[in-house]
């Protein structure tokens, strides 16, 4: 199979060029929990954006979280034609001040940064095929917009209405998500649920009055062993976060948890939030309380987005390499546009490891050809 039967595939992308651009967004930190940390990196984002021609729409953040961008091309067919939306975002799970442990460098064909893989890599090789695109002349066959949004990393509370509108007004949704450890492309992900847990116990004085309390923090360790026992292989728990206490001197009244489902199948999902929500306080005396938080839906493969695989395994091919199709846990924006049964494809970013870490890295030699693909697939797609 010859290139030449997608030319964009051949623009001259170089990995040392593409690398300081993504290294400059990198070193921009954007954890979701920071508003303002967000919109200067979606500053950073609009503005190379509108340097390449895009129209910017700002869309205000909610629930004192961040701004949304939507960068339009310039296309024949107007902005009322379904086309292609690049799905990404810009929030991190690293809060300001991580740059000091792990600090914006190469090592080799290693370069590391908070969000470099998850997901800055894979946003930047996307504007970098967009960029050459129009830099060489050529012409998409449909329009596309890039939808950059603020805080996939706690599910999308406030963004989820933004995303499925966008994504119903086109064609295509392309997620440059990190590709699999293998290289492979997502067609599907599991379903996610996320939970609020609440003990409350009653005080005492811990030293001079020990007994007269009940102890909120034990209850939530007990309730956090049964809940994680409750993971089989249909269905997964797991508790991520926890917040109890102030002084060690007073039982502690009350203390608050979440925790995270994850299912293949819907109905997985919905029997262990019925689980959970059924779980109850272990004591008379103390109480529990479990309500349920954001949700991503299951993203089945279907026909249409398997055609999309095979198109972009045959741009892939033409480069020299393969990509397998996976379904995936960890969910991303995809999980939403998918189970609307937008025809979509997810795990489009570039390769690397270590993703949420004081390791997270991207492999630079994975650069290029990821951006060729998706300049394959942005000229190509119809």
């Amino acid at each position: 199979m010859s290139a030449a039967e997608f030319p964009a595939t051949a623009l001259p992308f170089d990995a040392e060029e593409i690398l300081p651009r993504l290294m400059r967004w990198a070193a921009c930190e954007s954890p979701t929990f920071d508003a303002a940390a967000v919109n200067r990196m979606m500053d950073l984002a609009a503005r190379d954006l509108a340097l390449m021609g895009a129209r910017i729409d700002r869309i205000p953040g909610r629930m004192g979280l961040g701004d949304c961008v939507r960068a339009r091309f310039p296309h024949p067919a107007g902005d009322a034609a379904p086309g292609i939306c690049v799905m990404a975002h810009l929030d991190t799970v690293h809060p300001v001040g991580t740059l000091a442990k792990l600090p914006v460098r190469r090592e080799g064909n290693r370069c590391y940064g908070p969000g470099i893989l998850d997901m800055k890599g894979g946003t930047v090789i996307s504007v970098e095929a967009i960029r050459h695109i129009l830099a060489a002349g050529m012409a998409t066959k449909l329009p596309v917009t890039f939808l950059l949004t603020s805080d996939e990393e706690i599910g999308s509370p406030s963004t989820r209405d933004i995303i499925e509108a966008e994504a119903a007004r086109n064609k295509y949704v392309l997620v440059p998500e990190p590709a699999r450890p293998d290289g492979g492309v997502v067609t599907g992900r599991y379903a996610i649920a996320r939970f609020n847990l609440k003990t409350t116990g009653r005080p005492s004085h811990a030293g001079a009055r020990l007994a007269e309390g009940r102890s909120a923090i034990r209850e939530m360790a007990k309730q956090i062993l049964a809940i994680e026992e409750m993971t089989s292989e249909d269905c997964t728990f797991s508790v991520g976060v926890i917040h109890g206490g102030q002084w060690v001197n007073c039982v502690t009244t009350t203390c608050e948890a979440e925790a995270l489902s994850m299912a293949k199948r819907q109905e997985d999902l919905d029997a262990g939030v019925a689980r959970m929500l059924a779980l109850r306080s272990t004591a008379n005396d103390v109480q529990f309380e479990v309500t349920r938080g954001v949700t991503r839906p299951v993203w089945e493969p279907d026909v249409k987005g398997m055609a999309l695989f095979a198109h972009a395994r045959k741009i892939a091919n033409s480069i020299g390499y393969d990509i397998n199709p996976q379904s995936s846990g960890g969910g991303s924006d995809g999980n939403f546009t998918g189970a609307m049964g937008v025809t979509t494809l997810d795990g489009l970013g570039v390769q690397g490891a270590m993703a949420h870490t004081l390791e997270e890295h991207v492999l630079v030699d994975s650069l290029v050809p990821r951006a060729r693909l998706m300049a394959g697939l942005l000229t190509s797609l119809d």
